[in-house]
């Protein structure tokens, strides 16, 4: 990785609407909303708040935020895997 390059730190925007309040399980997977993939954190946090705010008169309706760069590379070396 060059010096100019900064790691991409790939974060999942998903939601949708859950069989309870007090659960993360989805009334219906296909009806998934993936918001998207962002570089870092405040991109994906700011794409999250925008979902969240927009259906908070649901209270069955929850985004979430993945931080899939902890999946791909878990221990941060840079190595896949």
């Amino acid at each position: 990785m060059s010096e100019q390059t900064e790691p991409q730190l790939l974060h999942l925007v998903f939601g949708g609407e859950l069989e309870a309040t007090n659960s993360a399980r989805f009334k219906d997977l296909k009806n998934l909303d993936i918001v998207g993939v962002y570089p870092n954190y405040a991109a994906a946090e700011k794409a999250w708040r925008s979902k969240a705010q927009a259906t908070v008169d649901n209270a069955l309706m929850r985004y979430f935020i993945v931080h899939l760069h902890k999946m791909l590379d878990p221990d941060g070396d840079g190595i896949l895997g």
